[in-house]
């Protein structure tokens, strides 16, 4: 029988071990840290009662993936929620903008800015179901949609702040400007619009749902799958080497590239040990979970309705944020993404008290402490907020990179959305999960399609590696 060892066991190293256990292959899974799932683990991280999600909370393409959908992850337990609102943009003055489902009613709202809206995202939307199965896999590949991906990439290719002049409102700007921020990168460089197009297009398909009982059950209905087909899990045990791993016909790994070389060490070829060391990482995020009682007082009304709320002014201010952090500065006013997933799933309560996610975007590294700042953007959309709040708790960068080894200087999609990445990560080649050692794949979120609780990475490399063997 051939065997495979899968290293790492977040949604990608889930993923690949399922995959290749569904098709025969014993399969064992061995994780570092003591509990299974990296990005999707939920814990009570404030007070007794409140579930928050740990880093991965809202997702926009978890329902619609091939992989979610071919092993049935809903049969095994995981129930997908929606708020009213998919996401929303607070302003000053109490005015904003929100996405909901439908297209049209989002346009409404935006004033001068929704005919541009329309046109922009509504051909997309009627797309998604095709568009979205052409990016979730390597770029580099024979579309079966060629049409449907070029209208993706007629926009996915401009900068953010290029792209904003199709919307005509300074709400309609604003509401695209903290889509486009979740590639964490300048707006105003190439390819900024490529993650903030899907992600967009995908909250009017889709929506953005969240996990009932929080991320960690995107997790337990993999594990349960994978257990029907015989995986096995070890955790609490780093491997530091290939050899330690016993001379399994295939090797997952669910690491940073750089992790995988050293774990390969001289049996990778020099060429790609370059690639991957010069893997570039991005920007870092700093994470503050709160407990609020009666939840935010959001002035804007739509925000209280929104399982994601996007906090940081206009198009020019979240801008200004966005590049001081390229830069290596701390911005004053940074860039802050708040979940409001008890909004969607009620089990995450506690009576009226209820779990509040938030991270900003930080430099890589960031050794300041960004709570107050976090704390400050909330109050200033929603007055009152602080006397709200009857417990934190705090991840820094350091302290995420800590809780997940992949999340190198606190960079939780683990790799610069640049042009270059964007097209080829981890590096330049025909297959992105082959690290130049027969039998031995790449697999985390470094690898296509980027970061996401989709399981799509280690679905598309275990698949890879199956059509190898």
């Amino acid at each position: 029988m051939t065997t495979a060892a899968v290293v790492g066991s977040g949604p990608n190293g889930l993923a690949a071990a399922l995959t290749l256990a569904a098709e025969g292959v014993r399969v064992r899974v061995i994780e570092a840290a003591d509990v299974l799932g990296g990005g999707t683990r939920s814990g009570e991280l404030t007070l007794p009662g409140l579930v928050h999600d740990e880093c991965s909370g809202m997702h926009p393409l978890g329902p619609g993936s091939e992989f979610a959908r071919r092993f049935d992850l809903a049969g095994a337990g995981l129930t997908w929620r929606w708020a009213p609102v998919e996401f929303a943009h607070p302003l000053d003055g109490g005015r904003g903008a929100a996405v909901v489902r439908s297209v049209a009613e989002t346009a409404a709202g935006l004033g001068a800015g929704g005919r541009g809206w329309e046109r922009t995202f509504g051909p997309l939307t009627e797309r998604f179901d095709t568009i979205s199965q052409e990016f979730l896999q390597p770029v580099l590949h024979v579309p079966r949609h060629p049409l449907h991906l070029a209208r993706l990439g007629a926009y996915a290719g401009l900068p953010a702040t290029l792209l904003a002049r199709r919307f005509g409102s300074a709400e309609a700007r604003a509401l695209w400007a903290g889509a486009a921020a979740h590639t964490f990168r300048p707006l105003h460089t190439l390819a900024s619009s490529a993650i903030g197009v899907a992600l967009t297009a995908s909250a009017h398909a889709f929506g953005w749902p969240v996990a009932e009982g929080g991320s960690a059950a995107i997790r337990d209905a993999i594990v349960r799958r994978a257990t029907e087909y015989g995986v096995r899990f070890e955790t609490g045990r780093r491997v530091t080497s290939l050899d330690e791993l016993g001379g399994p016909d295939l090797v997952m790994l669910d690491t940073s590239p750089a992790a995988a070389a050293r774990i390969a060490g001289e049996r990778m070829p020099a060429r790609v040990r370059r690639a991957y060391t010069r893997y570039r990482h991005g920007p870092g995020a700093f994470k503050v979970d709160y407990a609020v009682e009666g939840g935010v007082p959001w002035t804007h009304e739509a925000s209280r309705s929104a399982c994601t709320v996007h906090l940081g002014g206009t198009l020019e201010d979240i801008a200004a944020a966005e590049r001081d952090v390229a830069a290596g500065r701390m911005p004053e006013r940074p860039f802050v993404l708040v979940g409001q997933q008890y909004l969607a799933d009620k089990t995450r309560s506690s009576g009226d008290v209820h779990p509040l996610y938030a991270y900003a975007h930080v430099p890589a590294g960031f050794t300041g402490d960004a709570t107050e700042a976090v704390t400050a953007q909330i109050e200033r959309y929603a007055p009152g907020f602080r006397e709200r709040i009857r417990a934190m708790h705090v991840r820094s960068t350091a302290q995420m990179s800590r809780y997940n080894e992949n999340y190198v200087a606190g960079d939780i999609v683990t790799g610069a959305n640049d042009p270059w990445q964007l097209v080829f990560r981890p590096r330049a080649a025909l297959d992105p999960y082959a690290t130049g050692i027969p039998g031995v794949h790449l697999c985390s979120a470094a690898t296509p399609p980027g970061a996401g609780a989709h399981g799509m990475c280690g679905y598309n490399a275990a698949r890879r590696a199956l059509a190898r063997l």
